[in-house]
């Protein structure tokens, strides 16, 4: 077991950093979505 450890966590790290970039990046395209529609640039 000690010898899948690393693996699992750097596994595990992998997946926790993807998941927070594309939470990022959803609340970026959020707030861009929400300044457009203030400006009237989305119908």
């Amino acid at each position: 077991m000690e010898a899948r450890t690393p693996w699992l966590r750097r596994v595990s790290w992998l997946v926790l950093i993807w998941a927070a970039s594309v939470a990022a990046l959803g609340v970026v395209a959020l707030i861009l979505h929400v300044v457009m529609s203030f400006a009237g640039l989305t119908g």
